[in-house]
């Protein structure tokens, strides 16, 4: 319990630091409000890391979490302090009359001492809200990365259906216009340039749709950085497909040590504990000491004794009376109920967590073969078939119909290919938050040899949805 407490004091020492920093003051001087050129910058060329500069700045649900873990540390000093002295006077309207002479007024000046031990316990406890909060603030920003990333590969998908839907829409003008010649010298049907038509008014239509989806994207990231609904958000260049470097098995692990949910249910089983030790340390007696004065006036009296006017002056001493041993167990027993229900939602949180891994993983690898899929073979053979369709029938071997059909299904298929990177990404960034790490690539320990280390991540004996995710 000491090298918790210890840890926690540094923890608070290095958090206040921190928090200086992060609100804008240092050495009395106020940092440049970066808002203005991140906003700028995000009209231009948005990232994640980018966004999340914004975010951590300018989110709500950040700044209050980040509000709450500084009011968690202020807590401590509340928490760990005496209470406060207490002062009483009493004035009598009416002297009290006594042989010294009457007694104007009295005053008493008191401080509550609580038994050796409390405040020291009930710091330890604090001390765990704090991290409590901390860690809040960890998952708070988990959270919202989490859908800044969801919501910008949305928006990529989005914008790259529009730009495979204006082509299509290019290309279907190219063939109408094909089709129109072809049937003035009847070698294409009437009901074929309806459903080339008809095509051209679907692909219209998909644009308006991505338009109203575009601007509905758009203001879900600006909520997410508190900006004006409408405000511009750049074109988003992606970089590589982001890389596996974890196995399943890996990541059950990095989810029960990385987790903030996890993370906090430990902590709050060991506040608990505290909470069970704070309780024992109820049942025993707070003290009181304290100075009495008695102000006494001369007596109207014809002989008043040596003594008289003498003001009276006492200590004071005084303690609880710890008497309902019910309530005294009942502390005892609800500070144990609540260790017990932390360690419980531990291990409920902790399969809960490694189900969502398992459904996610799966999701991930199959948007990943979806991709390889469309981008290795079906998208290929489509355009190959689009070229060969119309090649064929400007030589009357193939009715027009049969272009109409390879366009639309090589539509299908490009903007499949667009889904499937961009559900990939989404699920990735999914696995990632739920494994608390950074999935993409894996810490190498100082003392070991990098390129073993290397050679263990490509080693034969991985599982095999690791060498697919690897790859």
């Amino acid at each position: 319990m000491k090298s918790f407490r210890n840890s926690a004091f540094f923890g608070l020492l290095i958090s206040g630091f921190f928090l200086a920093g992060a609100f804008g003051t240092a050495f009395g001087e106020e940092l440049p409000a970066p808002e203005v050129d991140i906003n700028a910058r995000l009209e231009e060329n948005p990232s994640l890391g980018l966004l999340m500069e914004a975010a951590y700045e300018q989110n709500p649900s950040i700044q209050a979490a980040r509000e709450g873990w500084r009011a968690a540390l202020e807590g401590f000093r509340v928490t760990t302090g005496y209470p406060d002295p207490q002062f009483m006077i009493t004035y009598f309207p009416e002297p009290i009359r006594t042989r010294l002479g009457p007694q104007d007024f009295n005053a008493t000046l008191s401080q509550p001492i609580p038994f050796p031990g409390k405040l020291k316990k009930a710091g330890e406890a604090v001390a765990a809200g704090a991290e409590l909060a901390r860690l809040m603030l960890d998952k708070t920003v988990r959270e919202v990365s989490l859908k800044l990333q969801e919501s910008l590969w949305e928006l990529y998908y989005i914008r790259e259906a529009q730009k495979i839907a204006r082509a299509n829409a290019e290309l279907i003008e190219h063939l109408r216009t094909v089709g129109e010649t072809a049937h003035a010298d009847d070698r294409a049907l009437f009901s074929d340039m309806v459903r080339a038509q008809s095509q051209a008014g679907q692909l219209r239509y998909d644009q308006l749709m991505l338009a109203d989806l575009e601007a509905t994207e758009i203001a879900r990231i600006n909520g997410l950085l508190d900006r004006e609904p409408d405000a511009p958000i750049g074109t988003f260049t992606p970089g590589p497909r982001s890389n596996m470097a974890y196995s399943l098995e890996d990541l059950y692990v990095s989810a029960q040590e990385g987790r903030e949910e996890i993370r906090m249910e430990e902590i709050r089983a060991l506040q608990a504990d505290v909470k069970t030790e704070l309780a024992h340390l109820e049942n025993m007696p707070d003290f009181k000491m304290g100075i009495f004065y008695a102000a006494i006036g001369h007596p109207d009296v014809m002989t008043p004794p040596p003594d008289a006017g003498q003001d009276a002056v006492g200590l004071q001493f005084g303690f609880e009376i710890p008497l309902w041993s019910g309530k005294n167990k009942g502390r005892v027993a609800v500070a144990r109920a609540e260790a017990e229900k932390a360690r419980a939602q531990k291990r409920a949180e902790m399969a809960a967590v490694r189900t969502s891994i398992r459904e996610i993983w799966f999701r991930m690898e199959n948007a990943r073969r979806l991709m390889e899929l469309y981008e290795k073979n079906l998208l290929p053979q489509a355009e190959h078939s689009l070229s060969l369709a119309e090649t064929w029938f400007r030589a009357g071997e193939s009715d027009y119909s049969d272009m109409i059909e390879t366009q639309s299904v090589r539509y299908n298929f490009q903007l499949s290919l667009a889904r499937a990177r961009a559900d990939y990404e989404k699920w990735h960034a999914r696995l990632t938050a739920l494994a608390g790490t950074d999935i993409s690539h894996r810490a190498l320990d100082p003392d070991s040899d990098p390129d073993a280390e290397q050679r263990d991540i490509e080693t034969p004996e991985m599982s095999p949805e690791a060498e697919d995710g690897a790859k």
